[in-house]
């Protein structure tokens, strides 16, 4: 890290952010920008006019869009920041290399900022980390401490008129809350205050290497905050230093809930939640559904009790709490009860939890699922479909298309159909249909009066317009 820039010295210069409307830049450029720097960028998605309200959004506060063709990079001052993943044929990636810019991943970018605030507060783990980070994060503005909060989400609670993708809140420099990426291996450049785990699960890296990160991210936290409900984040525990520990299951937890307190709904929940550190009991409402957003909660009022705040009130401030766009996302109901659904479900976990959380009410679940990308594919491809078809009942739908693809050398040879194959050896049932407008014309001709349409997949933001248009027809 001595290597970088001080934030002093990087505020000094311009940034130039390739790829600046996606989900872990757009926040980042949001920081920067609200601290005072010159920030503009350029997007694959705005040269192709998708998205117009984002990119609209991102010019009326003050950025400047180029289209990505490397005519926005014109000197050597400019910091240009771009995914590590990003291929040298890039025009922009070019264009810097020639004028010798220094170049940031946004990883980088992410850990200086993080670092070399007062206080860095991570949340890390396999699925949930965006939600914890909402919460974490509303619970800190809503008890005064003024966070800087980085997310891969929109959170609900910080859209404005002039902010419609609030996925960032420029706070003060006291308080810095972001979410921590394992996938890429990046999660080692950070050295929290306060490290949250919630869970070590199968997604882009073996298990091998997962404990090992994992492993190493606690040894570097000053108070890790650690779920007692999942084994393998439990079996790291001996890395941390000082713990809190939360649970729903785990009696021994230092956060948890009373036994039998839970109250569950197809939208909210409630729960008396137990801080044991003094035994007090505090009424929880959460105006989410299913027991990983009831875990999440705990996580959150676990790291906020790391960072000073009292358990009395977090839950209060929890209560308030209007969740993220794309996270179990309600987008409506029509007349005939059928209601649409947008969700992030994109790795076994996150899939199971949205699933789980469906079939808790009643309704057939007509399920439609867009892999995130060839490789994270054949990582998972086995676990997802043995999720399908252990999560979706004899009456439920599967619908998978082909996997998102933005171009570049990726190994396309094995795609969905091997999926909805391995689906169906596990005793499942599902359909491939590799156009997405033929999966909605399919849908719109399935659904029938109580059904819950969810919408599921990532690192594509235009899978939430479909979800808007499937309700649009059907209503």
């Amino acid at each position: 890290m001595t290597d970088f820039p001080s934030p002093d010295e990087l505020f000094a210069r311009p940034f130039f952010f390739v790829g600046i409307g996606g989900s872990g830049m757009l926040p980042l450029a949001q920081i920067l920008k609200g601290r005072g720097a010159m920030v503009g960028g350029s997007d694959r998605s705005f040269d192709q006019g998708h998205l117009p309200e984002k990119f609209a959004a991102l010019e009326a506060q003050g950025f400047e869009l180029h289209p990505q063709d490397g005519s926005g990079i014109v000197s050597g001052e400019q910091i240009v920041v771009a995914s590590a993943a990003i291929e040298d044929s890039v025009p922009e990636i070019a264009q810097a290399k020639a004028l010798d810019c220094l170049r940031l991943t946004r990883a980088e970018l992410n850990s200086i900022l993080f670092n070399t605030s007062g206080a860095g507060l991570a949340v890390a783990g396999t699925s949930g980390k965006s939600t914890v980070t909402g919460m974490l994060g509303w619970i800190l503005e809503a008890t005064g401490r003024e966070p800087t909060i980085m997310n891969g989400a929109v959170m609900k609670n910080f859209i404005s008129p002039e902010r419609p993708f609030a996925s960032a809140v420029v706070g003060g420099q006291s308080i810095y809350v972001s979410e921590v990426d394992e996938s890429d291996g990046s999660i080692a450049l950070y050295r929290p205050a306060v490290g949250v785990l919630l869970n070590v699960s199968l997604d882009h890296k073996s298990m091998e290497e997962l404990r090992q990160l994992f492993g190493d991210y606690l040894s570097r936290s000053r108070i890790s905050v650690i779920n007692a409900d999942d084994e393998e984040a439990l079996a790291l525990l001996p890395h941390a230093k000082e713990v809190i520990t939360f649970g729903i299951e785990q009696e021994k937890a230092q956060i948890g809930i009373v036994p039998g307190s839970v109250a569950e709904g197809p939208v909210r929940q409630a729960a008396m939640i137990v801080d044991r550190h003094d035994g007090s009991q505090h009424a929880l409402t959460l105006n989410m559904p299913g027991r990983h957003n009831l875990s999440n909660a705990l996580a959150a009022i676990a790291a906020a009790a790391a960072a000073g705040v009292p358990v009395k009130a977090s839950v209060k401030a929890l209560a308030g709490f209007e969740g993220l766009a794309r996270r179990f996302d309600i987008v409506g109901t029509t007349h005939a009860a059928i209601t649409v659904i947008d969700d992030f479900g994109h790795n076994p976990e996150k899939c199971a939890a949205t699933l789980r959380t469906l079939r808790a009410h009643p309704g057939r679940v007509l399920a439609f699922f867009q892999p995130h990308g060839y490789g994270p594919l054949r990582q998972m491809g086995e676990e997802l479909a043995q999720t399908f078809a252990d999560e979706l009942d004899e009456g439920d739908r599967l619908l998978i298309c082909d996997p998102v693809y933005f171009g570049g050398t990726v190994d396309r040879s094995e795609g969905s159909e091997r999926i909805v194959r391995l689906v169906e050896e596990a005793g499942g049932r599902a359909e491939y249909i590799p156009q997405r407008k033929s999966i909605e014309d399919r849908l719109v001709n399935l659904a029938s009066p109580g059904d819950r349409i969810v919408v599921m997949g990532a690192r594509d933001d235009t899978l939430s317009q479909f979800a808007k248009r499937l309700l649009e027809r059907l209503s």
